[in-house]
């Protein structure tokens, strides 16, 4: 069963400003955002990480090769999902404005609900100018004003010494004024510096999930709208593939390493085709 992408993408809008923040697992193929959205998540995102690696291709370096990979999950995904789903697409895969325009444009008719937008320079090469960044998503905008578009502030991302979150403040407030609906800041762990965050931006604030650092029902303390698991959960299911693997080896069970009981082959295809 799957919803109208109208449905979809006003639903997506409605979840950033309900009574508990959205919890985002992030997928990277068509069975663990199927698989997800069985499991009763309100939304599904896709992580570049998980799609990048599926290619042979390292994260965050705007290759064409991901791109095209990226839509074409997106619409391998449409109309499967009980659930709506927003799309990584890093910073527009190294596109100029025209392009990335385009490439949103394709998302929108394939069904997303949403994207998120980074202003991190492909490879880790910095920052893109904010007054660039700005007219990139006012043309994004303009492009596909439905789609909940999510700005990635980098300035915390992969840093050891981020700047002030004046820097931080100052960036979102430029993205939103240009029709950004979100604003994301991964590697922002601190309660403080979270709460700062939540209080001076008029927007849903999305932070990603870092393990043994946040909780859920902290973060929502905090004022947080959207916590994503990024790559997490695909990093966690090589982890689990070595673990497996290994069990084999040692002539355990797989599920010992799993901890439960292993997906029957038969429920794959279940889940793929939609069979009951």
């Amino acid at each position: 069963m799957s919803t109208s992408p109208e449905y979809a993408t006003f639903h997506f809008h409605a979840l950033h400003h309900a009574d508990q923040p959205l919890l985002l697992p992030n997928a990277w193929d068509v069975p663990s955002a199927l698989a997800l959205a069985g499991a009763g998540y309100a939304a599904i995102g896709t992580t570049s990480l998980g799609i990048a690696a599926a290619q042979g291709c390292p994260d965050g370096q705007g290759r064409p090769e991901v791109r095209d990979a990226t839509l074409a999950l997106a619409r391998r995904l449409a109309g499967r999902l009980p659930c709506p789903y927003t799309v990584d697409i890093e910073g527009g895969f190294g596109g100029d404005i025209a392009q990335v325009r385009d490439l949103v444009g394709e998302l929108a008719d394939a069904g997303a609900a949403g994207l998120n937008l980074e202003d991190g320079l492909p490879g880790g090469q910095g920052l893109q100018d904010p007054v660039r960044q700005a007219e990139l998503i006012s043309a994004v905008k303009e492009r596909a004003p439905s789609l909940f578009l999510n700005a990635r502030v980098d300035t915390h991302w992969l840093e050891d010494t981020p700047p002030p979150l004046s820097v931080t403040l100052s960036r979102a407030e430029s993205y939103l004024g240009a029709g950004a609906d979100g604003i994301f800041v991964p590697g922002v762990t601190a309660d403080e510096d979270v709460s700062v965050l939540a209080a001076e931006i008029p927007a849903p604030l999305n932070i990603l999930f870092a393990p043994g650092r946040h909780t859920v029902s902290r973060l929502a303390e905090l004022g947080v709208r959207r916590i994503s698991t990024g790559s997490l959960l695909f990093r966690t299911a090589l982890q689990a593939t070595l673990a497996a693997a290994d069990t084999i080896r040692t002539a355990q069970r797989p599920a010992d390493a799993a901890g439960g009981e292993v997906m029957g082959y038969e429920e794959v295809q279940r889940l793929v085709t939609g069979e009951e």
